[in-house]
């Protein structure tokens, strides 16, 4: 039996919650968990905000343990492993997005807490595919948040050639965008940060901008006219993204990682007349994810954490619908 804490209404409390997981197949591990982030994608999930919720549903896709089972045909990771498991639990194998190394992409994906039972819990099974060992030097504790938050951040970088020399600008500075601010700075990149929180704005530049603006004050925005060559956002909020086009250079491009529910309001001659680009990307794949762990691990990139117990779950999904979290927050087991 699995030992978990699941939601069993839309937008209810967590609850313990048992289960019997059935045989493990051949190309399956289970986990045992050690710590767990808490992604708001997991907010969304609890209160069905997407409309694919089924209950009772076990939260947590940020998960870091060790390998307790492996199946027969599992031959790269053996029990006593450290490994994450992100948003996907398994992958189809056979479509042309996983044959070519998009598994990210694949449309037939297995999601680690849609139809299937996540990491709030003692254990979590997914398909070995999916898990991803953590390099030594790696914090276990922090490591969580890489696996959703962190690669959804860092898969950009890869897909689109992000340069050393480019000119990036972050939207929206918490749980993604602090680990944004600090794979950018890594990468080389001279790094803005938009926040709209002037508290913020020192600590940003702690943690790897080299420049903030405030971005309630339209004229602040309005003086980066045509900087940047990459805008990345990480809000889930609507804003007035034609301003924000036009602080991009002629070939630039604004691209989505926040899951904003509100239909894009852009005018398309500032795409036409300065060949500018709008994209969105979701998480990486698993070759990527090794990527993201050996580069944060070569430049100590560590996401800002805040502990809870597994058993105080409840306080702890408090604290990041508070919006006061700094800037992510993991559960732990001991």
């Amino acid at each position: 039996m699995i030992n978990a804490f699941a939601a069993h209404a839309a937008g209810g409390e967590l609850k313990p919650f048992n289960y019997d997981p059935g045989p493990l197949q051949d190309t399956q591990v289970e986990i045992d968990v050690a710590y767990c982030g808490i992604c708001h994608s997991d907010l969304s999930m609890i209160d069905n905000e997407w409309g694919m919720s089924r209950y009772p549903l076990v939260p947590g896709h940020e998960v870091v343990g060790t390998i307790a089972a492996a199946g027969s045909r599992v031959e790269h990771l053996k029990i006593g492993d450290v490994v994450g498991l992100g948003w996907h639990s398994d992958y189809c194998l056979g479509c042309d997005s996983c044959l070519s190394g998009d598994h990210n992409l694949c449309s037939a994906a297995e999601s680690t807490i849609v139809a299937h039972h996540g990491g709030f819990a003692d254990k979590v099974r997914a398909g070995a595919t999916s898990v991803v060992k953590l390099p030594d030097a790696i914090d276990r504790e922090s490591a969580g948040p890489l696996f959703c938050g962190g690669i959804t951040v860092f898969n950009p970088l890869i897909q689109f050639g992000i340069k050393p020399t480019d000119k990036v600008a972050v939207i929206g500075i918490g749980g993604l965008g602090h680990m944004a601010l600090q794979f950018l700075h890594a990468w080389g990149c001279e790094v803005t940060a938009f926040t709209s929180s002037e508290e913020k704005k020192k600590e940003v530049l702690k943690i790897g901008a080299d420049k903030a603006i405030n971005s309630r004050e339209l004229s602040e925005i309005e003086a980066a006219a045509g900087q940047f060559d990459f805008i990345l956002s990480t809000v889930n909020v609507k804003l007035d993204w034609n301003t924000y086009l036009g602080t991009l250079r002629t070939k630039g491009r604004l691209h989505f990682v926040g899951a904003t529910m509100e239909p894009l309001d852009i005018g398309v001659f500032p795409l036409l007349m300065g060949q500018r680009s709008v994209s969105g990307s979701p998480v990486g794949s698993p070759a990527t994810i090794a990527k993201m762990l050996d580069f944060a691990a070569r430049h100590a990139i560590t996401p800002v954490i805040e502990k809870y117990r597994l058993a105080d779950v409840n306080e702890a999904i408090a604290r990041l619908r508070s919006g006061k979290a700094r800037y992510r927050v993991v559960l732990c087991r001991d």
